[in-house]
């Protein structure tokens, strides 16, 4: 199943938004034992790196990936850890105390935030009459073949989630990510599903059909099947 990117340990699970996201990779430790932190700093500013002495040292589960906690945004952190990670240089190992203990963290990668909206179907009517909207824009439909032969919306390429095996480590090179991209399904759960994902592989501005199609036959055009 695809599903939101979790955080580690230290995060509270909640995100408020903003318009900036950090790659952060990080190392902890118990909270009496400040005196190894130290010697893992002195070790890191002589050449070492941060996520090969997570692997060894840390004891926040992301060792197991280097210490690596992914791409995350203010809200999502617990308020110390968040301010030291948001406020280092980019590359620049720092530490940072919190209720976990003490974390020698470093900042990798940043990049805009990400959007994740939701678009009405007389919405999407009005902006499906404008012929540039499908040139500019990215339409997918993550429903089944069967489903897409019973109802369908023009400009729409399928790509059903029950084959995401096959489409998902493509996506990015089929798919532009910095383009509005619209996902619809039959009722708006498996596309709110696979929107989410886009948004975590790095999709700027992300857009699900609410209510899905059947919404989309119900209040806008009579004329397509509902099943």
């Amino acid at each position: 199943m695809l599903g939101r990117p979790s955080f580690k340990a230290f995060t509270t699970g909640s995100s408020s938004g903003g318009d900036r996201e950090i790659l952060v990779q990080h190392l902890l430790v118990k909270e009496n034992d400040l005196n190894l932190l130290v010697e893992l700093q002195k070790r890191v500013a002589g050449g070492e790196d941060l996520s090969d002495l997570a692997v060894e040292y840390s004891i926040c589960p992301s060792k197991e990936e280097g210490g690596v906690l992914g791409w995350v945004r203010k809200g999502q952190m617990v308020p110390e850890f968040e301010e030291a990670a948001f406020s280092a240089p980019l590359n620049k190992v720092v530490r940072c105390k919190t209720k976990f203990g003490w974390h020698l963290l470093q900042v990798v990668s940043e990049r805009e935030g990400s959007l994740l909206g939701e678009v009405q179907p007389c919405e999407l009517h009005e902006r499906l009459q404008d012929p540039n909207f499908t040139e500019t824009v990215q339409l997918i439909d993550v429903r089944e073949p069967e489903e897409v032969s019973k109802a369908s919306l023009p400009s729409f390429q399928a790509l059903p989630l029950q084959q995401f095996g096959t489409w998902g480590p493509e996506i990015t090179t089929k798919f532009d990510p910095n383009k509005d991209t619209y996902v619809m399904c039959h009722h708006g759960m498996r596309s709110l599903q696979v929107a989410r994902w886009l948004q975590s592989q790095g999709f700027k501005r992300v857009f699900n059909v609410a209510g899905g199609i059947h919404s989309y036959a119900v209040n806008v055009d009579p004329s397509i099947p509902t099943y």
